[in-house]
């Protein structure tokens, strides 16, 4: 029997309580003995810190050895102190948290291990208690050390320069007194006022800590009469705040279930949710979860809102009865209604896109590059607590926003170099990206302030976020510069609008409990104030990794019950998750197969317009380059995994190789993944030999639905404008771009027919080259762009986003139809792989397009004389097509074929019916929550039109012919 299983039937058998004569027979024979038996039991419930009196182990062992083998294997792994179990070992056995990590930190000294090697909530409890932290520990050390040979003889000089009582700390006075078991001479020493309030607490139901004098009780508590209980019931809720006094070690190489709830309870906490439901989202053990937020409010992580009617109001609000939400209020907010059960959540209609009611709640998901830069690039010392925060609880909650962009702002004017300046730069998209969601992406059209000065919407971005924070923490006076958002050197770019005329704005702030801040504009031509109302945002920032820790069913519980929005960074790592296809609104990548080559491809067939591209299957190798690349000056390189060449380029932006080296680069990456090549010609890049791509910020259409002058945005020299804003105005037809994020197009040289070449007379044409769905945190420029977009279409004030859901519906639909047709098992791989390949079928050339793929050569002509023609560059994508196509590459020649007219029509017919039954058999929500890369079935090319199979035969070496393979896989399917 295999070690899993026997585990298996182990923890099985003891959650049965099974005695000895009860085991099955084979489980009885792996444990030989009863003894044996036991101490499985024993073992278990230790590892799971149960309460004896409910565990198996009660029937095998008694109490105080049960809870004297706890403390022995806790101190052995240097492990928190159970709090939970402290009614037995603190007041019966009389082991304090106190002394527990005294003893802890002794063994450490003695067997001179480094502090790094306690676990890190161990690390953080014992420095709350002892004051003993890391400087501390190495000061302490060092002493022990200087004593040299008296030190080695005798290791207990480190228990003498431990702290004899435990250093003073917060206590909330809703902690409860708890009496130990007294023997009498410490009673016999008690004074007549500490006597009084140890009956007192005997006497009273009640032993809240605000109700005794805390002077005593203090005193009591450093004597080790009295512990804290810190109780945490069911219809408790918790705001997580900063992790201050969080210790950086080691994770703990122990099991502990409530250590290890206690990571997922950072993430899911909410104001809005009881414990109950906390543990419902986690489907985690109550009494667990109830130990794991105890712990929490002990370190000062998490605040118990004590006054119940403060959940319904906004955490940044002082308390006020008239802050109680209304029965209107309640319906606006039924998002994150505290009374909705867990099975309430779970029906709610995710048949559509979420509408927004009332206050709107946002999770901006970042990863964990982001915390790593505000945290080792000594930016501002107010940013280290917030990345640690950010790093290890995965969350900064919408308390904490306000005070983040304040440290944020103090970077502005300070100059970076090298490496500070990427981090830099990620600070200040991130600041930016921040305000513009808090704002909720509200402004007015430009209008002019008291010295004539004109407003673009960025200014007024800036200020309406201003007076958000401001108004937000008003009556928070003790944190300073909260209030203020100082002001960028903002691009005074014109945008397009057709209320232009507006020439005074006044925007009143939120009442209390108010969801809406309402702004009115004044109109100079008819003279009557137009009311606008603003959305109030609440906005968390979410660690991806720490999302990716959760159960996929908790994700989408956590998602429904606390976000109505969903905003995602670029590029987000191939780890992250991503929401559902419904429910809560996600800006960012539809589906996983977005971020990767897939969704280019989908860009470039959708539009009809793209560079050259060929895509390559896994494992190949090639002999020789096929015509398109052979010859390139330089090549894109996209790979489906998401891997770089030589460290070159980030998977946002490709890898640019030269064509030298471009064979080789092919086949050590085709060893790992699929890839996209997309060959450039030396007109085709600048004088420096780079690409000259343009980032247009989306959304692309105003709130008018007017497309935003992206030209004048862009700043290119005339020459380089050709068809750019046809080509946007073209393509935003075709594949609607209603979402936030960016589409990157790329300038290509497009040659002009005359008897002499002229550079004077080129022009350029823009073609897509990716689309990526989020904010970008490494481009300010590009994020501020994006932010000015956001306030330009008012996206985010709109009651509902049916136009991005359904422009996300249709994305994702492109996505998997593409990926099912042409995949390994899709119809058209399994049409050209079939025995014999493409060869076999019956077909006809239709064009024999060239022997070279470069636009200056003519195929008929010489290839010193040929001359270049405009066409050319089109002659593949012009040529005559026909409804299924094989562009084929032999070693000297690039033809298309087409096959027979009776076997085009049976093969389109077969495809169509293999894509129907693929997609009703694959809905979105697989679609959404699959992480399997889907990789291409067979070699692709994109001619700048249409995506058609690449027959590249003839440039592969070692190859096995794709009929045995198909036959191979057809046979092992039937055995199976």
């Amino acid at each position: 029997m295999s070690a899993a299983v026997e585990e298996q039937m182990v923890v099985k058998a003891i959650r049965e309580e099974c005695p000895w004569e009860s085991l099955p027979k084979r489980l009885q024979s792996t444990l030989h003995t009863k003894d044996e038996w036991h101490r499985r039991i024993v073992d278990y419930c230790i590892r799971k810190r149960l309460q004896w009196n409910t565990c198996f182990a009660r029937r095998v062992y008694r109490e105080g050895e049960y809870y004297e083998e706890m403390m022995r294997y806790l101190r052995r792994n240097l492990a928190l102190y159970p709090y939970h179990l402290a009614d037995y070992i603190c007041r019966v056995l009389r082991i304090s948290p106190f002394r527990y990590y005294c003893d802890i930190l002794f063994e450490t000294m003695k067997n001179e291990q480094p502090y790094d090697s306690i676990p890190n909530f161990t690390a953080a409890d014992a420095r709350r208690l002892t004051g003993i932290g890391r400087n501390e520990f190495i000061d302490t050390m060092n002493k022990c050390r200087s004593k040299k040979l008296m030190w080695k003889l005798n290791k207990s000089i480190a228990k003498d320069l431990l702290p004899t009582q435990p250093v003073d700390f917060p206590i909330e006075p809703w902690w409860g007194v708890c009496l130990v078991n007294f023997t009498l001479e410490e009673f016999k020493k008690l004074s007549e006022e500490e006597t009084a309030t140890i009956d007192k607490i005997c006497k009273e139901e009640a032993n809240s800590y605000v109700l005794f004098d805390m002077k005593i009780i203090d005193d009591l508590y450093k004597r080790g009469l009295v512990y804290f209980d810190v109780p945490v019931y069911t219809d408790d809720r918790f705001k997580v705040s900063r992790l201050e006094g969080f210790v950086s070690n080691k994770d703990q190489s122990y099991e502990d279930p409530i250590e290890e709830l206690l990571y997922a309870v950072f993430v899911v906490s909410s104001a809005n949710a009881t414990v109950a439901e906390l543990a419902a989202t986690l489907q985690a053990d109550l009494y667990q979860l109830q130990a794991a937020a105890s712990f929490a409010c002990r370190l000062g992580w998490a605040v118990k809102l004590v006054d119940g009617d403060s959940v319904f109001k906004d955490e940044v609000e002082p308390p006020s009865l008239s802050n109680i939400l209304s029965d209107d209020d309640e319906g606006s907010n039924a998002s994150i209604n505290s009374e909705k059960s867990n099975q309430q959540l779970l029906s709610i209609d995710t048949n559509g896109p979420r509408r927004i009611s009332g206050t709107a709640h946002v999770g901006f998901v970042v990863d964990a590059n982001v915390t790593s830069y505000l945290m080792m690039g000594s930016l501002s010392p107010g940013l280290k607590s917030h990345a640690v925060t950010l790093y290890e609880a995965g969350k900064l909650g919408d308390s904490c926003i306000a005070e983040l962009c304040s440290d944020l702002a103090s970077l502005e004017g300070k100059k970076f170099e090298g490496v500070l300046e990427e981090f830099a730069n990620h600070a200040f998209s991130l600041r930016w990206s921040l305000e513009c969601l808090k704002s909720g992406g509200v402004s007015t059209d430009d209008s002019t302030d008291k010295d004539g000065e004109t407003k673009t919407p960025t200014n007024l971005l800036h200020e309406n976020v201003t007076a958000h924070l401001a108004n937000a923490n008003m009556e928070d006076r003790d944190e300073d510069g909260l209030g203020e958002v100082p002001q960028d050197n903002c691009s005074t770019d014109v945008l397009d609008n057709k209320d232009a005329n507006i020439s005074s704005v006044s925007m009143g702030l939120p009442e209390r409990g108010e969801n809406m801040v309402r702004i009115e504009a004044q109109n100079d031509s008819t003279g009557t104030n137009a009311l606008m109302i603003k959305r109030k945002y609440t906005v968390d920032v979410l660690r991806c990794e720490s999302l990716a820790s959760l159960a996929p069913a908790t994700l989408e519980r956590l998602f429904l019950r606390d976000y109505d929005i969903i905003v995602s960074m670029v590029p987000l790592p191939s780890s992250s998750v991503l929401p559902g296809p419904s429910g809560t609104i996600h800006f960012g990548p539809p589906s996983y197969c977005a971020m990767t080559p897939w969704m280019k491809l989908v860009l470039y067939t959708a539009g009809h317009s793209g560079p050259l591209s060929a895509v390559f299957l896994k494992g190949q190798r090639f002999r020789l380059l096929p015509e398109p690349l052979a010859g390139c000056e330089k090549a894109l390189i996209w790979s489906w995994d998401g891997s770089m060449v030589g460290g070159l380029g980030g998977k946002f932006e490709g890898n640019l190789v030269k064509g030298n080296l471009l064979l080789h680069c092919l086949n050590s990456m085709l060893k790992q993944s699929a890839v996209l090549v997309q060959p450039l010609r030396i007109d085709d890049l600048n004088a420096s030999g780079n690409l000259v791509t343009a980032d247009i910020p989306l959304p692309l259409k105003n709130d008018d639905h007017s497309i935003a002058s992206v030209v004048a945005q862009a700043n290119l020299p005339k020459e380089q404008v050709f068809n750019l804003t046809s080509v946007l105005k073209d393509l935003s037809s075709k594949f609607q771009l209603t979402t936030l994020g960016y589409l990157r197009l790329l300038r290509l040289n497009n040659l002009v027919e005359s008897d002499k070449f002229h550079p004077e007379n080129a022009s350029y044409q823009w073609v897509p080259l990716s689309l990526e769905f989020g904010i970008p945190l490494f481009n300010p420029n590009l994020c501020e762009k994006i932010c000015e977009r956001v306030v330009a279409s008012r996206i985010l004030q709109k009651d509902d986003l049916t136009e991005h859901y359904d422009v996300m519906q249709n994305v994702r639909r492109r996505l998997r139809e593409l990926c099912s047709e042409y995949q390994a098992t899709g119809p058209v791989a399994k049409l050209y792989n079939k025995r014999g390949s493409s060869r076999d079928l019956p077909r006809t050339l239709i064009n024999s397009i060239s022997s070279r793929w470069d636009p200056t050569n003519d195929p008929s002509a010489p290839t010193n004389t040929r001359t270049p023609s405009e066409h050319e560059r089109l002659k593949l994508a012009v040529r005559q097509r026909c409804g299924t196509e094989v562009v084929g590459f032999d070693g000297r020649t690039v033809r298309s074929y087409s096959l027979s007219p009776e076997q085009d029509e049976v093969t389109t017919k077969h495809i169509s019916d293999e894509q129907s039954s693929t997609h009703e058999g694959k809905p979105d929500q697989e679609d959404a929550h699959s992480k399997d890369v889907t990789l291409p079935g067979l070699n692709l090319i994109f001619d700048g039109v249409e995506l058609h199979p690449f027959d590249i035969g003839a440039c592969l070496q070692a190859r096995q012919p794709l009929w045995l393979i198909a036959e191979a896989s057809t046979v092992s399917s039937t055995l199976i």
